[in-house]
């Protein structure tokens, strides 16, 4: 297999507030697992690569349920159900329903004044501040396995 290199992004630069630096890495990070996923093939892409089960349209699938349940205060009662998407759902499907909720959640988010309050919308939530920090590092860690799971699909490699 060929490797195919795509054009590296490096980090953002963002404002100089904190509330811009983490959503500047939090979109940032967004755009790139989106991208991992976009444009691979099936059936690869839903093909579980490692012993979890872990796949790319899973990754994909399980940070929609994530940003659901942080920014738009849905209840996940099997987290380990939104690591596999639907056997209809097509790559378009699964990238258009994360692209959805990462608009719907920064619509949230841009109504946001205060980092140490809690969440809009949610009666007993984290702080702004907590659920941005922990977004970063679960789209992180996530956008991490998925370049190594597109590598091993394709050899693609890069942000």
């Amino acid at each position: 297999m060929a490797t195919r290199t795509r054009r590296d992004s490096p980090p953002p630069r963002t404002g100089n507030s904190e509330f811009e630096t983490l959503r500047g890495f939090l979109d940032y990070l967004r755009a790139s697992i989106a991208a991992k996923v976009e444009d691979a093939p099936e059936p690869d892409v839903r093909t579980a690569l490692v012993p979890s089960g872990t796949s790319l349209l899973g990754l994909l699938n399980h940070l929609t349920f994530v940003e659901r349940a942080m920014f738009l205060g849905e209840e996940v009662t099997d987290w380990q159900r939104t690591f596999r998407a639907a056997p209809t759902d097509t790559v378009a499907d699964v990238v258009a329903r994360y692209r959805d909720v990462v608009e719907r959640a920064n619509a949230v988010l841009d109504g946001c004044t205060d980092l140490g309050a809690p969440v809009p919308g949610r009666r007993r939530g984290p702080s702004v501040r907590w659920a941005l920090a922990h977004m970063v590092e679960e789209t992180g860690r996530h956008a991490g396995h998925a370049d190594i799971l597109r590598e091993m699909i394709d050899g693609a490699t890069g942000r």
